[in-house]
C-alpha cells in the first residue's frame, strides 16, 4: 500500500508540472510576434535534419577529441598487453601502438580513417593534451629519485653515469658532423643540430630500467643499487644539460645562451634553498591521506604548475620545471606514496598514450624509402649503442665490477624508452630535427630500448649464471614444502594459519614459503623496501605468534600467474596456496564478451574466445587470474575462498566420486598437526561401496579416535555447515557444485578447493 501510495504521487507530480510548462510554452509562442524570429528549418525531412545533426556532433571538436583519446587507449592497451607477454616493457607496445596508428600504417592504408579520427586541425589539441600528460608524468619521475641513494652511494655510479653521458654524446655530436649537410633542417645551425643529437645518444629511461632491475630480481642486490644510482645520477645530469641545450638552441649563441643558464641556475637554487624547505613544512604536518586536504593538494600542484610555467617562461622547457618539482617534494615516504597515486594513475593510463600516439602520427617511416636511408639508421643504432652501452661497461668495468655485472650495468643503461622520445620531441618542435632523422631517431629508441631484455638474457647465458626464484635453504629441503602466494596481507595471513594447520607439529620437516608478487606498475624504485615490510609485516607477525618459521620472497612481476606458477613448479613444492580473485563483471555476459576483469581489459581471453579456445557461456569456478595459475601450475594447488577463516577446529569434507579421495590424506594431516574434527560426507555414496577407502577412514580413526566421522546424509544441512570453520573439496567437485547452483552453497564456511596433481 505505501510504494502505491509513492508511485500515485510521484505520478501526480510530474504530471502536473509538466502540464503547467506545457501552458507556459504555449502561450509563450505568442510572445515571438515582432521579434523577427529565425527559422531553422532547411526543408529537408525531420530524419535528414537527425543525421545532419549527428554528424555536425561527430565532427565537433571535443567529440573527436573524445574518440581519439578512446581509440589510443585502448590500442596502447592492446599493444602494451602483446609486449608484457613477450617479455618486453609495455612502454614499447604504447610507442608501437602510436607508430601504427600514424601514416606509417593505418595513415598508409586507410587514409580515409586517419583523415576522419586525426584531422590535422585537432592534432594541437591532442599535442597540448599531451603535454600536460607529460608534465604530470615528469613530476612523478622527480618524486620518484631518491636522491639520498646518491649521497650515500654516488662515487662508483658518478664516474659510470657520467661516462655514460660523455661518450655517446660525443659519438652523437661525430655523428651529426657527418650526416648534417643531408639531413639537418635548413636554417639550422651545427651547434644546435650536434647537440640534440648528442643529448639523444645519452639518455636513459629511468622509469623503464627500474621496472626491469624489479622484474629480474636485482632491487636488493648490489648490482641493482650501483644501476639504479647510476640511472638516477644519469636522469639528474642529463636534464641539466638538456635544459642548457635548449637555451643554447633558442638563444642562437652560447654566449647569449649564459644569460639563459644564469637565469635557470638562479631558479634552481630558489627551488632547492626557498621552496624546497616551504614544502617540506607543509609535507611534514600533513603526512596522512586525513590531513592532506584539498587546499594542501592546491599548493603542491601550484608548485608543480608555476615551476613549469616558469622554465618555460626561461626558455628551458616546462619539463624541467616538472622534473624540479618532483625532485623536491618532501621526502616522506608516506607522502609522496599518497601524492603519487593521485596524479599518476591520470597520467599514465589517460594522458600519457596520447603522447605516444602524438609521437607516432609525426613518425613518417614511408619516408626511410631508399636504402642509403635505413643504412643511415642502422649507423644511428650502431652509434647509440656503442655509446651507451660500451661506454657504460667500459666504465664499470674500469671502477672495478666483473665483466658480467658491467655488460649487465651497459645493457640496462642502453635503455631509453619514453625519455629519448621526449628529447626528440622536443627537437622537433625546436625545428632542429628533420621529419626523416626523427623516425630514424625514433626507431633507435625503439630498438635500443627492445633489445634491453634479450641483451641481459644472452649476458646471463654467456656467463651461466643461473637466476634461481626460490630460496637455497627451500630448495634443499626433502620433507613437506608449503609454497604461499598472498596478494593482499590479510589473505595471506589467513593462507599462512591454513599451512600452519597442515604442519604445526612436523618440526623440521616442513617448510612453508611466503611470496608476494607486486606488477611493476603499482610500485615505485623509492619505496619499495616499505612496500614489501608493509606487505608481509601482519604474516611475519602471525607466524612469530604461532611460533611458525617462514622463509618470505617478494619480487616485482610483469607476469603475475606466470611468475607464481614458475616459481611453484621449479622449487618443487609439495602444495601451492593461493587465494581466489574476484572478477568485477564475474559471471555477467557483458564480462564473457568483452573479456573484461579487475585489470579492465583481458586481451588473452578475448583473444581465446575469438579463436574458439573458450566458450562464451561456460562459466569457469574461479576469476581468469586463478584459473591461469592452476592451469600452468604441475603441483597441486590449494585455492581458499576466505569467509573470516580464523581456525581449523571443525572441518568438513564432502566426497562425490573416486577424484576426490585424495582429500582424506589432507584431512589426516590437519587431524595429526591440529586435532582437528573432521566429518567425512559420502554425498554420492561413493565411499558405501568401496571397501579400500572405508579402511582409510578406519585406519585414520584409530591413529586418532574421536577425530573423524562419516556421514551418509543426501541432504546439506545449513545449520550444520554454519558451524564447520573449514570445507575440503576438490576442483571438480566444486565445479559441478557451481554448475548445479545448489543452493547451500551460501552457507559454506571458508573454502579449501584442491586441484591433486
Amino acid at each position: 500500500m505505501l510504494n502505491f501510495k509513492k508511485s500515485l504521487f510521484y505520478f501526480l507530480l510530474i504530471s502536473f508540472f509538466s502540464g503547467i510548462m506545457y501552458w507556459y510554452l504555449t502561450i509563450g509562442v505568442a510572445l515571438e510576434k515582432g521579434r523577427h524570429i529565425l527559422t531553422t528549418s532547411t526543408g529537408k525531412s525531420h530524419f535528414m535534419e537527425f543525421i545532419d545533426s549527428m554528424i555536425h556532433n561527430l565532427t565537433h571538436p571535443l567529440a573527436i577529441l573524445l574518440a581519439q583519446i578512446v581509440t589510443i587507449i585502448l590500442v596502447a592497451r592492446v599493444f602494451g598487453w602483446f609486449c608484457k607477454k613477450i617479455g618486453q616493457p609495455t612502454v614499447i607496445g604504447e610507442i608501437l601502438a602510436g607508430i601504427i596508428l600514424g601514416p606509417s600504417v593505418i595513415g598508409l592504408y586507410f587514409p580515409e580513417f586517419t583523415a576522419t579520427l586525426f584531422p590535422s586541425e585537432s592534432l594541437g589539441n591532442l599535442q597540448f593534451l599531451s603535454q600536460i600528460g607529460l608534465i604530470l608524468f615528469m613530476f612523478v619521475i622527480g618524486m620518484e629519485l631518491d636522491l639520498n641513494v646518491l649521497k650515500n652511494k654516488a662515487h662508483d655510479a658518478v664516474v659510470i653515469s657520467h661516462a655514460s653521458i660523455i661518450i655517446p654524446f660525443t659519438l652523437g655530436i661525430g655523428l651529426a658532423y657527418y650526416i648534417y649537410l643531408n639531413f639537418a633542417p635548413e636554417g639550422v645551425k651545427f651547434t644546435s643540430f650536434g647537440l640534440f643529437l648528442g643529448i639523444a645518444m645519452s639518455i636513459t629511461a629511468f622509469p623503464v630500467l627500474a621496472r626491469i632491475v624489479q622484474e629480474r630480481g636485482l632491487q636488493k642486490t648490489r648490482l641493482g643499487t650501483i644501476v639504479i644510482t647510476c640511472a638516477a645520477a644519469d636522469d639528474i645530469t642529463a636534464w641539466c644539460i638538456l635544459a642548457a641545450v635548449i637555451a643554447i638552441v633558442k638563444a642562437g649563441s652560447f654566449t647569449s645562451a649564459l644569460y639563459i643558464i644564469a637565469l635557470a641556475a638562479f631558479y634552481v637554487l630558489f627551488m632547492i634553498k626557498i621552496v624546497k624547505p616551504f614544502l617540506k613544512r607543509v609535507g611534514d604536518l600533513h603526512n596522512s591521506r586525513e590531513k592532506l586536504s584539498k587546499p594542501i593538494v592546491a599548493i603542491f600542484f601550484l608548485t608543480l604548475i608555476i615551476s613549469a610555467y616558469m622554465t618555460e617562461v626561461i626558455g628551458i622547457h616546462a619539463l624541467f620545471g616538472a622534473f624540479m618539482a618532483g625532485a623536491i617534494m618532501p621526502e616522506n615516504i608516506s607522502f609522496r606514496n599518497i601524492f603519487i597515486e593521485k596524479v599518476e594513475d591520470v597520467s599514465l593510463i589517460l594522458l600519457l598514450p596520447l603522447f605516444f600516439v602524438f609521437t607516432g602520427l609525426r613518425t613518417e617511416i614511408g619516408l626511410l624509402n631508399d636504402p642509403y636511408l635505413w643504412k643511415v639508421t642502422g649507423g644511428i643504432i650502431l652509434v647509440a649503442v656503442s655509446g651507451k652501452f660500451i661506454g657504460s661497461a667500459l666504465a664499470a668495468k674500469f671502477v672495478g665490477q666483473s665483466w658480467k655485472d658491467s655488460l649487465v650495468i651497459g645493457a640496462l643503461m642502453n635503455t631509453r624508452g619514453l625519455m629519448e622520445l621526449v628529447v626528440l620531441n622536443i627537437g622537433y618542435d625546436l625545428g632542429v630535427l628533420s621529419p626523416k632523422i626523427f623516425a630514424m631517431m625514433v626507431i633507435m629508441a625503439l630498438a635500443t630500448t627492445f633489445m634491453t631484455g634479450p641483451a641481459l638474457d644472452l649476458i646471463n647465458w654467456i656467463f651461466k649464471s643461473k637466476t634461481t626464484e626460490v630460496p637455497l635453504e627451500i630448495s634443499n629441503i626433502s620433507k613437506f614444502k608449503i609454497l604461499i602466494s598472498f596478494g593482499t596481507p590479510t589473505l595471506g595471513t589467513s593462507l599462512l594459519r591454513l599451512a600452519n594447520g597442515l604442519t604445526k607439529k612436523m618440526n623440521n620437516n616442513a617448510a612453508l614459503t611466503v611470496m608476494h608478487l607486486a606488477p611493476t606498475n603499482e610500485i615505485h624504485q623509492y619505496n619499495i623496501e616499505q612496500y614489501e615490510q608493509e606487505n608481509f609485516a601482519p604474516i611475519v607477525e602471525a607466524s612469530e605468534n604461532a611460533n611458525q618459521k617462514i622463509t618470505t620472497l617478494f619480487k616485482a612481476s610483469n607476469d603475475i600467474e606466470g611468475d607464481i606458477s614458475e616459481v611453484a613448479n621449479k622449487g618443487d613444492y609439495d602444495l601451492l596456496l593461493i587465494g581466489v580473485g574476484q572478477s568485477i563483471f564475474d559471471g555477467s555476459l557483458l564480462g564473457k564478451i568483452l573479456g573484461f576483469t579487475t585489470r579492465i581489459i583481458n586481451p588473452e581471453k578475448l583473444l581465446n574466445q575469438v579463436t574458439g579456445k573458450e566458450n562464451l557461456f561456460e562459466n569457469g569456478p574461479f576469476d581468469d587470474r586463478t584459473q591461469d595459475i592452476v592451469s600452468k601450475s604441475k603441483i597441486p594447488v590449494g585455492i581458499l575462498v576466505d569467509k573470516s577463516f580464523s581456525k581449523t577446529d571443525a572441518i568438513y569434507i564432502p566426497i562425490f566420486n573416486q577424484e576426490d579421495v585424495f582429500l582424506l590424506d589432507f584431512a589426516q594431516k590437519f587431524i595429526k598437526n591440529d586435532d582437528a574434527q573432521v566429518i567425512i560426507h559420502d554425498i554420492g555414496g561413493f565411499i558405501k561401496q568401496n571397501a579400500q577407502v572405508k579402511e582409510q577412514i578406519r585406519s585414520i580413526e584409530q591413529m586418532a579416535p574421536n577425530h573423524i566421522a562419516l556421514i551418509h546424509e543426501k541432504v546439506m544441512d545449513k545449520n550444520f555447515l554454519k558451524k564447520q570453520d573449514l570445507m575440503l573439496i576438490g576442483i571438480d567437485s566444486w565445479k559441478k557444485v557451481l554448475d548445479s547452483k545448489s543452493l547451500w552453497l551460501s552457507d559454506i564456511p571458508s573454502t579449501l578447493i584442491l586441484k591433486n596433481n
